[in-house]
């Protein structure tokens, strides 16, 4: 094992995957979270139950609605492939999976980080004449990036470890779908002990230096 470029497939689609998860979350999760923290209407509850609901579910259950959804007989699957596309089996459907159980993480470490910016520097910015989108990149994202940081990280490193809703939807297809925790798992159901370990030493270190270098950057930030 590990021998060939081949075998680190699952640690090379684990890191795409989620990486391109994590970009997902944020271009979505910042605007959908900067609303909800500045704005009531009716119905924000029940849209934001159903925002954070993956984050309480089994990640089976997740797996299994998305698979209603983009499956071949799913509403959204039927009218993809009408133009051709597949996703389920896919690493593409990997990737959906990942976001979808990482989103409400950013989601809830971004909507904290915008409530706890003073409004007042934006209204001041008002006054001498910015606009929305300067002031949300020159107070807000500045005064809330420290909670955002903690969302990127715990994101990345839920769509990392995400495992449920990828089994259903991608599968356990090696060279092509088979990311880190399938290929663990598997060759623990194998009697691979060895890859098993070597894996899991992999994402463990790897995941501990995300979050000791985010950790160190937030400390000498605050400083």
């Amino acid at each position: 094992m590990f021998g060939q470029l081949t075998d680190w497939f699952p640690v090379f689609l684990s890191l795409r995957t989620a990486l391109i998860a994590t970009i997902a979350v944020t271009c979505l999760g910042l605007p959908l979270s900067r609303l909800m923290a500045r704005r009531e209407f009716p119905g924000k509850d029940w849209l934001e139950s159903a925002i954070t609901l993956p984050m309480v579910l089994p990640p089976s259950v997740v797996g299994y609605g998305l698979l209603m959804l983009i499956g071949k007989n799913g509403l959204l699957g039927q009218l993809l492939a009408k133009m051709g596309i597949t996703i389920v089996f896919t690493w593409w459907a990997a990737v959906l999976a990942s976001t979808v159980v990482a989103f409400p993480l950013m989601y809830q470490s971004a909507k904290a980080a915008f409530r706890s910016v003073d409004e007042n520097y934006e209204k001041a910015a008002r006054t001498l004449g910015a606009g929305e989108v300067r002031i949300f990149f020159t107070i807000t994202l500045p005064l809330a990036w420290p909670g955002i940081l903690a969302g990127l990280v715990l994101s990345f490193a839920r769509a990392l470890g995400e495992f449920g809703a990828t089994l259903m939807v991608a599968g356990n297809i090696p060279g092509q779908t088979q990311t880190i925790p399938l290929a663990i798992f598997f060759a623990v159901d194998a009697g691979d002990k060895a890859t098993a370990q070597t894996l899991v030493t992999i994402v463990t270190v790897f995941s501990f230096l995300v979050i000791f270098w985010a950790n160190r950057w937030a400390k000498r930030r605050n400083y």
